[in-house]
């Protein structure tokens, strides 16, 4: 799929609480650093899994399940294969009405679960990472040697 950066942007830019779908507490695994790298941001990054629930990580309390987290979670981050996020997606509808964006990891597409989303107004982001789009448009990838497509007086 391809989304303007406008769009991606303005996402990133109202986002305030995300709900990190499938993170682990090792280092080393692409969730945990993706939250991390979030929360470093100014997000409050809340971790979803059951196999870590209760577990403390970036100043929150793991969650077993979408439905134990608090209302004002705006943003849903699946690290999660393709077939699992329909009912992720739906649970999310029915106990996060602050939420505002679905966001599928690189590789998670699920088309009946975005038009559900769709349908009742909240955007959707599939086969994206959000570390590496507010990487991109914010210029911190151009220190790696990425060619951004971003204009920036940052060097």
């Amino acid at each position: 799929m391809r989304y303007s950066d406008a769009f991606l942007k303005e996402i990133l830019r109202r986002t305030r609480v995300i709900a990190v779908v499938g993170v682990s507490l090792n280092p080393v695994r692409p969730s945990y650093y993706v939250a991390r790298y979030l929360s470093q941001r100014g997000f409050r990054v809340i971790g979803v899994n059951p196999g870590h629930a209760g577990a403390q990580l970036f100043g929150e309390t793991v969650r077993s399940s979408i439905a134990e987290l608090p209302p004002e979670v705006d943003m849903l981050d699946l690290f999660r294969r393709s077939e699992a996020v329909g009912p992720l997606v739906d649970e999310a509808l029915e106990h996060l009405p602050g939420l505002r964006t679905v966001w599928m990891q690189i590789g998670v597409e699920n088309a009946e679960a975005a038009a559900r989303a769709e349908s009742r107004g909240i955007d959707v982001v599939m086969n994206r990472c959000p570390k590496i789009e507010y990487q991109r448009l914010h210029g911190e990838l151009r220190m790696g040697g990425f060619n951004t497509g971003v204009i920036s007086s940052k060097l």
